[in-house]
C-alpha cells in the first residue's frame, strides 16, 4: 500500500521551529508492512519539558517502543515531525550511524553491552582515547555515580540484572547526553533495586538537566518517576499531561483503568448511589468507603491481600466496585456492606 511522502522528509534538519518545545511530536504515524499494514503510530502529538523525566505509557502492542524509535531517528515517520531543540530529528536514511548524536537509548534487552567485556571497558569504550587521562577519570566517575565501582572488574555475563541495568546506564550516561531515553528500562530489576536505581535517575536529573523519555507498560513506575506522562492506545494518544493530574483526573476510561485500576462508572450506575451525571465518571478504590451492614446492597466476592492493605471486589447485581482497605482480615467474602462515595471524577466527554 503506496503512503504519501513524510512531512518530515520536505523539511531540512537545519529549519528552526522556534515555536516549538525543547523535545516535541506533531501528527506523527507510521506502520509496518506484514501482510497487511499495522499502522502502529497514529496521529500522536507531544511537547516535553527539559530536564524532566517523562514517559510513554501503554499496555503491549500500543506502540510505545515504536514511537520512542520515531523520536530517537531510528525509524523514519510516514507523516508528522520531530524536533529537537527546533530541528527536525534526521530520518535514519539521512545518517550514517541512525539515531541522535545528543541522545542515547538503553534497550531492555541490554543489546548494547559486550556481556565478555569488563563493565568497566563497556563504560569507557564510549570515550576518545584522544585524552587518556580525561577518559580514565569520566569512567570512574560515572561509576561512583551509579554505584558500581566495585563491579569495574567483573564481567558484564556475570552480573544480575540490576546489575546489567547500572551498566547500561553508565554506558549511556557518560558522554553526557542532552536526553535519554530508555525502553521497559526496569523488566530485569528486583522491586528494591528498581527504587534504589530510581533514586539515582531523579538525582542525576536534578543535578545535570539531563532530559529523560522512557517507555513501560507499569503504571507505579511511571506513577512514582516521571512527572509528564503520555498514554498511548492502540498507537493513538490517550492522555497527554503531568502524572498527578491524569491519576486524579484522567480524560477518559483507558486512563483511569491503566493508570489506577479505577472504577468506571456510567450514568445509570451512578443514580445508584444518588449521583446524576451525563457522563461516565471515575471512582477511585480509595474513595469507596465501607460499612458493614447485614442489610447492605453490596456483597464482597473477592478479597486479595497486598501486604499492608486488602483489595476488595464488590458486586450489586450487575454493577462492581474495586475497593481498598487497610483493614487487614477485618473483611470476609459474602460479608454484606454498604457503600459511600467519597469522591467522583466526571470524564471530559461521555
Amino acid at each position: 500500500m503506496a503512503t504519501s511522502p513524510s512531512t518530515s522528509c520536505t523539511i531540512p534538519a537545519d529549519v528552526i521551529h522556534k515555536d516549538h518545545a525543547w523535545l516535541q511530536g506533531q501528527n506523527l504515524q507510521f506502520s509496518f508492512q506484514a501482510k497487511e499494514r499495522v499502522l502502529a503510530v497514529k496521529d500522536v502529538s507531544f511537547a516535553f519539558e527539559k530536564g524532566k523525566i517523562n514517559a510513554i505509557i501503554g499496555e503491549s502492542g500500543s506502540g510505545k517502543s515504536t514511537l520512542l524509535k520515531l523520536i530517537y531517528g531510528l525509524l523514519m515517520p510516514e507523516a508528522g515531525l520531530v524536533t529537537f531543540k527546533g530541528k527536525r530529528i534526521p530520518n535514519p536514511s539521512e545518517q550514517l550511524i541512525p539515531g541522535h548524536p545528543e541522545m542515547r537509548l538503553v534497550s531492555q534487552g541490554f543489546d548494547d553491552l559486550n556481556t565478555y567485556a569488563t563493565a568497566w571497558d563497556n563504560v569507557a569504550s564510549q570515550l576518545s582515547n584522544t585524552d587518556l587521562d580525561a577518559k580514565q577519570q569520566h569512567t570512574a566517575a560515572i561509576l561512583e555515580r551509579l554505584s558500581i565501582t566495585h563491579l569495574a572488574k567483573q564481567r558484564v555475563a556475570d552480573l544480575s540484572g540490576g546489575e546489567k541495568q547500572r551498566v547500561a546506564l553508565c554506558r549511556a550516561l557518560v558522554n553526557q547526553p542532552a536526553v535519554l531515553l530508555m525502553d521497559e528500562p526496569f523488566n530485569q530489576v528486583d522491586s528494591s533495586f528498581r527504587e534504589t536505581l530510581q533514586d539515582d535517575l531523579k538525582k542525576i536529573v536534578g543535578e545535570t538537566g539531563l532530559t529523560v523519555l522512557l517507555v513501560s507498560h507499569d503504571p507505579a513506575e511511571v506513577l512514582s518517576l516521571a512527572d509528564t506522562l503520555l498514554v498511548l492506545k492502540n498507537g493513538e494518544a490517550m492522555a497527554l499531561g503531568n502524572a498527578r493530574d491524569l491519576y486524579h483526573r484522567p480524560p477518559n476510561a483507558y486512563t483511569t483503568r491503566l493508570l489506577a485500576r479505577g472504577n468506571v462508572i456510567g450514568p445509570a450506575e451512578l443514580m445508584e448511589f444518588g449521583i446524576t451525571s451525563d457522563r461516565s465518571a471515575c471512582i477511585h478504590p480509595q474513595d469507596v468507603l465501607l460499612e458493614a451492614d447485614v442489610n447492605g446492597d453490596f456483597e464482597v466476592i473477592h478479597l486479595r491481600f497486598k501486604g499492608f492493605y486488602e483489595e476488595i471486589v464488590l458486586r450489586k447485581n450487575q454493577l462492581e466496585l474495586y475497593a481498598i482497605s487497610s483493614k487487614i482480615g477485618h473483611w470476609h467474602i459474602g460479608s454484606k456492606v454498604r457503600v459511600q462515595i467519597q469522591e467522583i471524577y466526571k470524564f471530559q466527554s461521555s
